[in-house]
Parts: structure tokens; C-alpha cells; sequence
């Protein structure tokens, strides 16, 4: 309880303490907090995370049946595409994406050491946002993929050995029973990541990319020389969204938990077909409980 007031003592003052400090500029961030430009970056930040997740879930479900597949080259390039996207950072990998046009300027099918027969000028990592949303989502779909594949391997394996019982293939026992089943599983903990791709937006300045929230604050204050409002104002509509996120995800974790209670140890029917048919005698009988 002792800790609990000083706590609280500790944030009053600094609360009280941060209300009078000239350098936070608490004007500035009345004046900036609702500024055309800083609420057009914010729309901007909310599709790179929207764009980027459904890019990233997608990739990363297909890579988790990558892993799970019987193939061993197929598991293998799987684990390759891991090894390198979770290995290395997310700033490096973004810096990496918006050298990539200098890289390859063209995009060129044929055979080694003979004319191409196709070539296409890079235009697509040319566009800082198209290359903002193709890094964020590659990086993403590495760690979705690991959710993913925790959440089919949730599944039993008896709901794949009837799959097989009733000749459907490896790729429809994933489509039509697994996968559906497994949702239960992934939905929860995409959440955490969809609010961690909201954050880790603000990395594409390494492409360089400045038209997303971070980006434009910056930009702001490098011009009114006052960072730290604009950072503030950032802050404020980041936790914004996180707050909008969070409690989306307390209701769908509390929506599919549903169900996932811990059940109770033994039957509950004291005349129960199972128990009966090992001891011989009902529930109660056997275990001393009402005749």
C-alpha cells in the first residue's frame, strides 16, 4: 500500500512539475495536435498498418504451411525466409528496401549470360509508400508466421488422420479443417502485432518515407525548431490508436475464449457411459459418491 501512495505522489509531482516546464510547450501542442498535416499523417500511418498486416498475415500463413509441409525443399526455404527476416533488424531491413531500385533498376527473366528475355524497369520500389508497406510486411510475416503455425499445430492430429481417412489431400485437410479450427488460436495474439506495426511505422524513415505520423512531426519541428512539442503531439496520437487497439483486442481475446475454460477432472453424469463401461458400475457406486 506504501509503494502504491508513493507511486502516486511521484507521477503528481511529475505531472505538476511538467505543466510549468517552458521546454515541453504545452501551446505548441494545442496549436500542432489537430494540424491538417499532423491528421493526414496520422491517415497515413493507419493504412501502412493496415496494408502491411493483411500483406503480412497473409504471407505468413503461407509460409506456416510451408513449415508443416511433408516436403522438405518447401520446409527449407521456409526456414531460410525466417532465419533471415527474424535475424536481422527491422531499421536495416527498411534501410535495405529503399536502396533496393539503386540495386536493381530493372527487373530481368532469361537465362545467365544471354539476352533477356524480359525486362521491366523497377517501378514499384520506386514508390517510397508501395516500398514502406513491401518492407514492413515482409519483416511481419516472419513472426506472424510463427503464431500461425503455434496455432495449427493446436489443432489435434486425429482431425487430420479423418481428413485423410476421407481422401482429402494434404492442402484441403489444411484449407477446409485446420485452418478454420486454428483461427481460435491466431486471432488472440494478432492483435498484439497489429498494435506493434502501428508503432513500428514510424521506422520507415529509413527508406526515407516522411509522410507518416512520426515523419511529418519531425519535419514540422525541424522547421519551428520545437521538438519536443511535436514529439508530444506524435505520442498523443499513437497512444490514441494503441487505446482504440487495445480495446478491440480485450474484446475479441474475451469473444474467443469462449469455451477455454479448464474443464473439471472425471465426468459429471454419475451414470456416465465411459466410467461405467470400465469399473461396472456407475459414477457414484464405484467412487463413494450418492447411490
Amino acid at each position: 500500500m506504501s509503494i502504491a501512495v508513493v507511486l502516486v505522489l511521484l507521477l503528481a509531482l511529475f505531472i505538476v512539475d511538467a505543466s510549468q516546464r517552458p521546454d515541453y510547450g504545452w501551446a505548441e501542442v494545442g496549436k500542432y495536435i489537430f494540424d491538417r498535416r499532423i491528421s493526414q499523417a496520422a491517415w497515413v500511418t493507419l493504412t501502412l498498418t493496415v496494408y502491411s498486416m493483411i500483406a503480412a498475415i497473409i504471407l505468413g500463413l503461407l509460409l506456416a504451411i510451408m513449415r508443416l509441409s511433408p516436403n522438405p525443399v518447401v520446409k527449407s526455404v521456409a526456414w531460410l525466409y525466417l532465419w533471415i527476416f527474424r535475424g536481422t533488424p527491422v531499421y536495416v531491413q527498411l534501410v535495405f528496401w529503399g536502396i533496393v531500385s539503386l540495386i536493381y533498376p530493372v527487373f530481368t527473366v532469361g537465362l545467365p549470360f544471354m539476352t533477356p528475355w524480359i525486362t521491366v524497369p523497377n517501378g514499384v520500389f520506386t514508390n517510397l509508400f508501395v516500398t514502406a508497406v513491401v518492407g514492413l510486411a515482409l519483416n511481419e510475416a516472419a513472426y506472424m508466421s510463427e503464431i500461425v503455425r503455434a496455432g495449427l499445430l493446436s489443432v489435434d492430429e486425429g482431425q487430420e488422420e479423418a481428413s485423410t481417412a476421407l481422401a482429402m489431400s494434404w492442402g484441403q485437410t489444411m484449407r477446409y479443417v485446420v485452418v478454420p479450427q486454428a483461427m481460435k488460436i491466431i486471432i488472440p495474439p494478432t492483435g498484439n502485432e497489429v498494435i506493434s506495426m502501428l508503432k513500428t511505422t514510424s521506422l520507415v524513415a529509413a527508406i526515407p518515407l516522411s509522410v507518416d505520423l512520426y515523419g511529418v512531426s519531425r519535419g514540422i519541428s525541424a522547421v519551428t525548431f520545437t521538438p519536443v512539442p511535436l514529439l508530444i503531439v506524435a505520442s498523443i496520437w499513437y497512444l490514441l490508436f494503441t487505446s482504440v487497439l487495445m480495446v478491440g483486442q480485450h474484446f475479441i481475446e474475451k469473444r474467443f475464449s469462449r469455451g477455454t475454460g479448464r474443464r473439471k477432472a472425471g465426468p459429471t453424469s454419475e451414470t456416465d457411459p465411459a466410467v461405467t463401461a470400465v469399473t461396472g458400475a456407475p459414477l457414484g457406486n464405484e467412487l463413494g459418491g450418492k447411490g
